[in-house]
């Protein structure tokens, strides 16, 4: 039995009475101040962790207002806040062991846009991807593009000054900024823009603290200007952090504070409004990928990229290229990257030109092929080949697999984990080949690997070595790689903080900008932030403050992880593997990346949230003396004795009672997930949430009582054979309101689907494919085996949506075979989902024995669902590891492509079929990312268009929309993503390949969808 764990980490007397007077001052917002809350944001996508007070939601900027107001007051300005969005820092910029205020839950609103005068206003917890769809419709964007893109919210780069690609034509963020509306940590409103110096002497005359801010910036960055120009490198990413040069303009005409806030990591003031220009979409856009034989020659060939007047010129090196070749992603780009005859490719420059002359950039173009083309044949500049691309969602595609690039680096094999900690320094690009090879060189003397890709054009790269900060020693040498790459960066001009800010590195600062301009900046923090209460540590510290710069060798997560004993860690990888890259909050409504994220908000409900609130569960339960592993062991051998039933229910009435074990709070993020496994193909790092969720629950329930539900789940399967031999008598049942009341109130379930009348064997009777049991198939002669299909049942289609399983098995002999139904069996994945991870088991060697030897007779296995399928593949591994057997169960579609069969002539005239329109399921979609084209393909070659409908999740998942605590957010989830497209395509031309996604929209609008083999057979009906 799994430990109580009492250990919850709580709130400091003063900023429990500081959160009790916010709330009862009327702030709007939501006040978290939960273990699991606090654990949610207490990492980023750095290697530090640090545990929050509180987090703080605010709705509006009047909620920005009075939460600093009171902070203000005399009993709480011991209160640190620290800004934070989306979260996707490399350094700790926003991780704090003061209050979090995440402005990215309700604070995301595009506000206004003037498409005639090019701005746009949005609240600055609006995700970039977001607003630049808000702004497609006017033929604008906003240009900085991060390979975060969405999901680093305009709040973030902001602070950090972000940039990315681009960025030699585009800037940085602080080139965008037309204005901001910030909120001092007194309370004190603060709106920056452009303004001239006499204006700008005019506050300073002031007495209060904007006339305080003018005049510390009129003494800084005017009266200090030489000092700062000379001091201030000469680079395309000038500096993240107070920008003292560009605070006042080259003739002294203007001063704006807002380049100062950009970079400032909220150290400044919280940002909640920006005013930003946006810039036209290029109409004309083409894409070169050059290939090379060594990472070397695309470094020093890229100043040759530059000089064709390009928009950006991107390096990826083989390391990178080979991490995406094994990833869901390299199926979209796999014949545009493709490989060169006789060479190996270790590394590529991805060259983009964007103009609105299509004239001037196919001049562009031409000239830098027959460059290349001259290269190649004089075998110069280490040049292999060269592929253009002209096609937008092509060149989509291919930054989709840079920008991925990121998160492929953490998804190296083994302990040592590629990471982020001097990822982004910044030299002349003229000096980048020479600085990486001796970057290189320090690496290499160090033994260790590293991946490299970055923006060679303004001599950018991201350089993540692979440590194990799980072992002391690496985390030492983390340190001493940070203080070689800073030396090194200086000998050749440049920073080491050139595009992710300072945070944790915020110590070099001192040394880097000397003592003169140091004491200005600190001067500046001082005009801001007098008593050091905004992200304390981070950039520098007030003028005669006791505060202390954050450090490199500040608290990393490997110091929580290490506490997890070994056996565990690598048992666990789902959960201690995730590197917090964030990918998981996707704000594309038309990803089916985590839809519990989505609907909720809620960091927690991610894959990130889930794992790391899995990972800290292990460590303290390691704390307690508990054998998580033996237990798991244990449980799945022994029974349940009469002390240890009695012991739950004690357990489970203390719970009701309010008891306290961090076990809840974990609960409940693992019921909030849908078990959709997006996760497990769609993150970097295959964070697989289903199955250690699974594993947690199976423990979880080794001390509570599993709900009257779960267990009906389980069991689903046993059952539904049996209730389908009476349909009409439990439709009846079904149908009446008393026992749908009843239903909700005793077992949580609601809207119950109903049994299929006819059921599968009525509506077949006398079919040939009925009545096959193993031996008869052994019978059938060898010779005659590749005439047949054996249909896979499953419990959801056989038994609530028979006409698929029907239509299937007719549109089989449409196309000159023979199937047959195999007897039902059940698969296991209730079970799985609902943590009976002993009976699952039990189940899948009973299954998986069946069709292990049915495969051995040589005829294909093909099933419908693809939720059911999915689990022959993956649950079935982790559960019988090599006793899984070799079988293969395959969806009609790769059943069909495989077989390369003849498509009869249709009965019907095709001019009369639907414009169909597919709507794809959540798990077939990222487990198989060919799917939806395989389908289109298909439907091709039977003379009929398909198109792919782009939708997230539908929010059925198997039970997990009948289960009444989901109710609301599977209807919320629905509305997210598939309500409108719905709307908009005619009902006889929707397509939905998944039984659960059927079973909602007709709960939600009323019809059923076809799936798409009923459509096909419709062609011969």
């Amino acid at each position: 039995m799994i430990p109580k764990i009492d250990h919850q980490h709580l709130l400091a007397p003063d900023c429990l009475a500081y959160l009790d007077a916010l709330e009862k001052a009327g702030f709007e917002g939501d006040i978290e101040k939960d273990y699991g809350s606090r654990l949610a944001v207490a990492t980023d996508n750095s290697v530090y962790q640090q545990l929050p007070q509180a987090v703080l939601f605010p709705k509006h900027h009047e909620d920005v207002v009075l939460m600093t107001s009171i902070a203000n007051q005399s009993p709480y300005q011991s209160i640190s806040f620290s800004a934070r969005g989306g979260g996707t820092g490399t350094n700790g910029q926003s991780l704090t062991p003061g209050v979090v205020v995440d402005l990215s839950r309700h604070m995301n609103k595009v506000l206004e846009v003037n498409a005639e005068e090019g701005w746009v206003r949005v609240q600055t917890g609006v995700v970039k991807d977001q607003l630049n769809d808000a702004l497609r419709p006017h033929g604008l964007f906003f240009s900085p593009d991060l390979s975060t893109s969405n999901r680093a919210t305009i709040g973030g780069m902001i602070n950090t000054d972000a940039s990315g690609q681009g960025s030699l034509v585009y800037g940085k963020t602080s080139d965008h900024i037309l204005g901001l509306r910030s909120v001092l940590v007194g309370g004190a409103d603060i709106d920056t823009q452009p303004i001239s110096m006499e204006s700008a002497e005019e506050l300073a005359k002031g007495d209060n603290a904007e006339a305080a801010i003018y005049q510390q910036i009129l003494a800084s960055c005017r009266d200090m200007r030489d000092a700062v120009v000379d001091k201030f490198p000469k680079l395309n990413r000038f500096l993240t952090g107070y920008d003292l040069k560009h605070a006042v303009s080259d003739d002294m005409s203007q001063v704006d504070a807002s380049r100062l806030l950009a970079g400032s990591e909220g150290s400044l003031a919280i940002i909640t409004e920006a005013k930003l220009n946006t810039t036209v979409i290029p109409t004309f856009r083409a894409l070169v990928n050059v290939k090379y034989d060594s990472f070397e020659s695309a470094l020093r060939n890229a100043p040759v990229m530059v000089e064709a007047k390009a928009l950006s010129v991107e390096t990826v090196d083989s390391r990178v290229l080979n991490l995406a070749r094994e990833d869901i992603v390299w199926h979209s780009v796999k014949d545009l990257i493709t490989d060169v005859p006789g060479k190996e490719m270790q590394g590529i420059n991805i060259v983009e030109f964007a103009d609105q002359s299509e004239q001037e950039q196919q001049n562009k173009l031409t000239a830098l092929c027959a460059q290349l083309d001259k290269l190649i044949a004089e075998e110069q500049g280490g040049i292999i080949g060269y592929q253009v691309t002209e096609d937008l969602a092509s060149i989509n595609r291919i930054y989709g697999m840079r920008k991925k690039a990121v998160g492929l680096l953490g998804a190296a094999k083994g302990r040592k984990k590629p990471i982020a900690f001097a990822e982004d320094t910044c030299v002349p690009p003229e000096n980048l080949a020479d600085f990486i090879m001796e970057f290189r060189q320090l690496l290499d003397d160090h033994k260790l690997d590293y991946g490299m890709f970055g923006h060679v054009d303004a001599g950018v790269l991201h350089v993540r070595p692979a440590l194990d900060l799980c072992d002391p020693e690496q985390e030492v040498l983390l340190r001493k790689i940070s203080d070689q790459v800073v030396a090194l960066t200086a000998k050749y001009g440049g920073l080491m903080w050139g595009e992710h800010g300072k945070g944790y590195r915020s110590e070099y600062s001192p040394a880097f900008f000397g003592d003169v301009l140091w004491g200005e900046l600190r001067k500046i923090k001082t005009a801001f932030d007098p008593n050091n209460r905004l992200n304390p540590g981070k950039i520098c510290t007030p003028v005669d403050s006791d505060g202390e710069l954050v450090s490199v060798d500040a608290t990393k997560r490997g110091y929580y992880d290490r506490q997890i004993d070994v056996k565990v860690r690598d048992s666990f990888t789902q959960t201690v593997d995730c590197n917090g890259n964030g990918l998981c909050f996707n704000y594309d409504l038309t990803s089916p990346m985590c839809p519990s994220m989505k609907i909720t908000k809620d960091r927690r409900h991610s894959p990130k949230g889930r794992a790391g609130l899995v990972r800290e569960w292990l460590r303290l339960a390691e704390g307690e003396g508990l054998d998580v592993l033996a237990l798991e062991k244990a449980t799945e051998s022994e029974g349940l004795s009469v002390k240890h039933l009695v012991d739950k229910i004690g357990n489970t009435w203390r719970k009701k009672q309010g008891e306290y074990d961090y076990a809840h709070e974990v609960m409940d993020a693992m019921k909030g997930c849908l078990a959709c496994k997006a996760c497990t193909s769609q993150c970097p790092i295959k964070v697989d949430v289903p199955t250690f969720r699974a594993r947690f629950m199976q423990l979880y329930h080794t001390r509570y009582l599993r709900p009257f539900r779960d267990h009906l789940v389980a069991n689903i399967e046993k059952a539904l054979p049996l209730m389908a031999k009476l349909p009409g008598f439990i439709n009846f049942f079904l149908k009446q309101g008393w026992v749908k009341f009843l239903a909700a109130k005793t077992t949580g379930f609601v809207d119950a689907p109903l049994i299929s009348t006819p059921t599968l064997k009525k509506s077949l009777s006398g079919h040939s494919a009925m009545g096959y049991e193993l031996e008869d198939l052994k019978a059938i002669p060898a010779e005659q085996r590749s005439q047949y299909v054996l249909v896979v049942q499953d419990p959801f289609t056989t038994y609530y949506d028979a006409d698929v399983v029907r239509d299937l098995i007719l549109l089989i002999e449409k196309l000159g075979f023979r199937p047959v139904l195999l007897p039902f069996k059940p698969n296991g994945k209730p079970q799985h989902v609902k943590g009976f991870l002993k009976a699952f088991a039990k189940t899948a060697r009973d299954a998986a024995d069946f069709l292990q030897q049915v495969s051995e007779l040589g005829m294909p296995m093909v099933g419908v669902d693809p939720s059911l399928v999915m689990t022959y593949r993956d649950e079935y591994v982790h559960a019988l590891g090599e006793d899984r057997g070799d079988f293969e169960v395959m969806l009609f579609q790769e059943w069909f492509l495989k077989a390369d069969l003849q498509v009869p002539k249709a009965d019907v005239d095709l001019a009369t079929v639907p414009a169909y329109k597919l709507f794809g399921h959540c798990t077939e979609k990222t487990a198989l990312p060919t799917s939806d084209n395989d389908w289109k393909n298909i439907f091709e070659l039977f003379g009929i268009p398909l198109a792919n409908q782009p939708v997230g999740c539908c929010g059925m998942a198997g039970t997990y929309g009948h289960e009444l605590p989901n109710l609301e957010n599977s209807k919320g989830i629905y509305e997210l993503s598939w309500q409108q497209p719905l709307q908009q395509n005619p009902q006889e031309a929707v397509l939905a390949t998944g039984y659960s996604c059927r079973s909602q929209v007709k709960r939600m609008d009323g019809f059923k969808p076809k799936h798409p083999v009923q459509a096909l057979l419709a062609l011969y009906q």
